[in-house]
């Protein structure tokens, strides 16, 4: 599989959130990454359910990568006009029933992630490899961009590499979390898929949006 790219919009120039979306849909760019925090399972609240829905008229090219930080996610399938194309991730910590919610983003005709937090075993994706069409593994802790990427992750990210390849399923690995131009080429080794991108490379300062797509790119064909 390709490597894939996904530029977070939280990292985004918040001003002008349209003109940067047309810009990364006309350079050949996969995925437009959304985060959605509700305040609780994360303490902190980006980018709302309105706006979410809104980006996806938008896209001519790209598809919408869906990261939602909140307890019994599902309450905001609607508003955020979950369906075809979407990648929709969340939390096993946040589910009261996971395979219920994963399942309800497959009938929507979208495609379900799991979510795992640094502090969520690689295991647990063992129990729904069946029912996901993608692994998030986050390499920093949820909720804040422009943190340091915690120790271990790419070990953690070779673990879920194996479980997916033993598992014979056709399934993507996204890696979310200081994905910068000095690391994305090993995480690339390491067996990640799709790749988030923020501060740290894509939305680097001084840098032209084309240039760094395109650096990106070059880094985890």
């Amino acid at each position: 599989m390709r490597g894939m790219l996904s530029p977070s919009l939280m990292c985004a120039d918040i001003l002008n959130l349209q003109s940067e979306i047309e810009a990364l849909d006309n350079l050949g760019v996969d995925y437009i990454h959304l985060d959605f925090m509700d305040g609780k399972f994360v303490p902190n609240i980006t980018l709302d359910a309105s706006l979410i829905k809104a980006v996806k008229p938008v896209l001519k090219n790209m598809k919408r990568d869906i990261h939602i930080m909140a307890y019994e996610p599902q309450q905001y399938f609607d508003r955020m006009n979950i369906g075809e194309g979407d990648i929709v991730s969340v939390h096993i910590e946040a589910c009261e029933n996971l395979r219920d919610v994963l399942n309800i983003i497959r009938n929507r005709g979208a495609m379900p992630f799991l979510a795992i937090s640094p502090d969520t075993k690689s295991e647990v994706i063992n129990d729904f490899l069946d029912v996901i069409d993608g692994v998030l593994v986050m390499t920093v802790y949820p909720g804040f961009a422009g943190q340091p990427i915690v120790e271990g992750s790419f070990e953690k990210i070779a673990k879920v590499r194996k479980i997916i390849d033993n598992s014979g399923e056709d399934i993507i690995l996204e890696v979310d979390g200081h994905v910068s131009w000095d690391l994305c080429h090993k995480m690339r080794e390491y067996g990640a898929d799709l790749f988030v991108a923020g501060s740290s490379s894509v939305y680097s300062k001084g840098m032209k949006i084309d240039e760094a797509v395109n650096k990106m790119m070059e880094l985890i064909k």
